[in-house]
């Protein structure tokens, strides 16, 4: 009885390929804030959460509130926080785009006024305001995307923070499943030619030798449809 593949079961959709929500100690947002009035704040707490990859930053505004936000690069506990427009240009700050010069570092951008931020939160990431234009500013995304937003999305000034995060290896197994466990992550991935042939159709002794064909057609079923799906041509070009 043939077996069900790994992007078989992962379109099931269950909890070992998703992420506990319930995990994250936080929800980052910059809350409801009135943007055309600068509020301060203090950052009184820099939290460790498994699900994201940067520190988190308490922030208490002045009216009591609280929001958390991912730190800037160079922030600290006590440093003071301004938001909104009229804030000074420095790493912590949040400011709506329009009042970002152009060439400025920005994170946790908006994708709609009052979303929160969406775009831009890993560690060590950073995002460039390339032009201002009438209704919209262009901004130059850690991939190399130009995309437009709404003048009136908030973003903070400066680079993520934890961006060595990656150059620290894990050293052991363990340390990787827990880690990957937290983020619902499917691990470890076991290569298709280890498999048995019931597993995968790259398995079995006849597809470690090279013979078998990695193209597929688009209209293969879905237990046969891995390797180059539809694929125009293969191998390098000359």
């Amino acid at each position: 009885m043939p077996k069900r593949l790994r992007q078989q079961r992962r379109g099931k959709g269950k909890n070992v390929f998703r992420a506990p929500a319930k995990a994250a100690k936080v929800k980052i947002s910059y809350g409801k804030l009135d943007i055309n009035r600068l509020t301060k704040g203090k950052v009184v707490d820099l939290i460790h959460d498994a699900l994201h990859s940067a520190p988190i930053a308490k922030i208490r505004l002045e009216d009591g509130k609280v929001i958390h936000i991912p730190a800037a690069l160079g922030i600290g506990i006590n440093d003071e926080v301004e938001i909104g427009v009229g804030a000074k240009l420095k790493p912590g700050n949040v400011l709506p785009l329009s009042s970002i010069p152009d060439g400025m570092s920005v994170f946790n951008l908006e994708l709609k006024p009052g979303d929160g931020g969406k775009l831009v939160r890993a560690s060590g990431t950073s995002a460039q305001i390339i032009s201002h234009e009438k209704d919209r500013v262009i901004v130059q995304l850690p991939s190399r995307e130009l995309k437009p937003f709404n003048p009136s999305c908030l973003a903070t000034i400066g680079v993520v923070a934890g961006g060595g995060r990656t150059e620290k290896p894990f050293t052991k197994a363990g340390a990787k499943h827990y880690a990957m466990k937290r983020r619902g992550k499917y691990w470890p991935r076991v290569r298709g030619v280890a498999m048995v042939p019931a597993a995968h159709p790259f398995g079995g002794k006849r597809a470690r030798t090279g013979r078998k064909s990695k193209s597929v057609s688009r209209r293969a079923p879905p237990g046969a449809k891995v390797g180059s799906i539809a694929a125009r041509r293969t191998g390098r070009r000359k």
